[in-house]
């Protein structure tokens, strides 16, 4: 029998709750008196102890990771109420969770032609709680590892700041493991389970599409941060990741809206507020464009066999690549082109297996990425005028410039464009538009400035 999508009136938010003996969260959710929907976390190493303020804080950051989490069984109806049963929340809680879930649902309601303007609006029972008070957290680090060159310049920029890290990450990739492994670091596998129920109810026709994974991952680890005592949650997201494609008469869209400075912003300063005063979360490269970060990584060959951003490698479902890198998505276009300029040709295809430049059938991929005839790809990848001053770059130096996808930006689109939008260098300066600790910018200031 089909998933009744429209038939349902409510997606209620049951329950939550925490087993410190076996370090085991339950999330459980439901569409109107439904079936009970139940995602479990695990966090390794338990029994913890949890007491007095940090017990508290625990409990505070629990709730928040089960509205946040929430929303990858809200999409499968998308209904207009919301209802929470088991606690009430207070209208800044609520304030952030409209903003997440309009937004960072916003590739999944233009791909399933929805407007959710208006339809999201999760209820504020609660007067406006007071500021949290510190959890006593040890300075400590954990930082949110992908498998991609971002977190590793992240991982490498902490290690040399002296900077005490754990390297933590969700769900069972193996590639993502064998990238911790290769830090030398203290890992933190975090398990995931998806009420199994949902994939049934996409089989039967709910709906379906992205979500901000991000967010739930952060929520996930600022979980994970206060129930082991440590006092900072690091991500990897750069300052591209904060522009969204342009689509016509639609407006913009951003794919990764919960990697972007907005969501950063909000949901750091929520947890300081609302969760526990001397939590921090921030990303450690939010001054930094694609390129810049590009630059950053390609100064070490340690991750070269280890480290893949194609993202067909973290497929819930369906066909992998056999190798690292598919070669034919746009996450595997954009790094390619982002790394040639800053490391030699050799190394560069043979980290990739290929030289994507030098096949015509990358054109359509390529001519997105520079926004030429085409909007940016639902896709983390940096911003179009990145993608031309790299291109332009390549297109000067006799070791790209015959390739076949450089040749053609030359000849046919770098005419159409102004000399000051294909400029690399002014992408590469840092911007102060970030949460980074005053102490720890100041350490790394100078390792991401240009001219070091």
């Amino acid at each position: 029998m089909p998933f009744q999508r429209d038939a349902v009136a409510a997606f209620r938010f049951v329950r939550c709750g925490f087993d410190a003996g076996t370090g085991v969260a339950e999330l459980v959710y439901a569409f109107d008196d439904g079936p009970e929907l139940v995602e479990r976390v695990t966090l390794p190493g338990a029994p913890f102890e949890l007491a007095g303020d940090r017990a508290a804080a625990a409990e505070r950051a629990l709730r928040l990771l089960h509205l946040i989490a929430g929303v990858s069984y809200y999409k499968a109806a998308a209904p207009h109420e919301i209802r929470i049963d088991d606690y009430a929340i207070d209208a800044p809680t609520a304030a952030l969770l409209d903003d997440l879930y309009l937004h960072g649902l916003g590739e999944f309601a233009y791909r399933n032609g929805l407007d959710l303007r208006g339809r999201i609006r999760f209820p504020p029972d609660a007067a406006d709680s007071a500021a949290a008070p510190a959890a006593g957290l040890r300075t400590h680090a954990l930082v949110a590892i992908g498998g991609g060159k971002d977190s590793l310049v992240s991982i490498e920029a902490l290690r040399d700041a002296g900077v005490a890290q754990t390297v933590a990450w969700v769900g069972g990739s193996r590639l993502i493991a064998a990238c911790a492994g290769r830090t030398g670091l203290p890992t933190l596998n975090i398990g995931r389970q998806l009420a199994p129920e949902l994939f049934e109810y996409n089989r039967l026709g709910a709906y379906n599409g992205h979500i901000p994974v991000t967010a739930i991952n952060s929520a996930i680890l600022a979980f994970a941060a206060i129930v082991l005592g440590v006092d900072q949650v690091v991500f990897s997201n750069e300052r591209s990741a904060s522009y969204g494609s342009l689509i016509e008469g639609t407006g913009e869209v951003n794919h990764q809206w919960s990697k972007g400075w907005a969501f950063e912003q909000a949901f750091g300063e929520h947890l300081q507020r609302h969760v526990a005063a001397d939590l921090r979360y921030y990303s450690l490269l939010r001054p930094l464009s694609e390129l810049a970060v590009a630059r950053q990584f390609a100064r070490s060959n340690h991750y070269d066999a280890h480290f893949s951003s194609c993202n067909r490698n973290f497929r819930l479902l369906g066909e992998r690549p056999v190798n690292r890198w598919c070669g034919e998505c746009p996450k595997c276009h954009f790094v390619f082109l982002a790394l040639a300029p800053f490391m030699p040709k050799p190394r560069l295809v043979a980290i990739f297996g290929r030289n994507l430049l030098d096949d015509e059938a990358q054109v359509p991929g390529y001519d997105a990425l520079m926004e030429f005839r085409d909007h940016k790809p639902f896709e983390c990848v940096g911003e179009a005028r990145e993608s031309r001053a790299a291109m332009a770059v390549l297109a000067a130096r006799p070791e790209w410039r015959e390739d076949a996808v450089v040749k053609r930006f030359a000849r046919v689109i770098a005419p159409q464009l102004e000399g000051a939008e294909l400029a690399i260098a002014p992408l590469l300066v840092p911007v102060e538009e970030h949460r980074i600790p005053a102490t720890l910018w100041e350490r790394l200031r100078g390792r991401f400035d240009p001219g070091h």
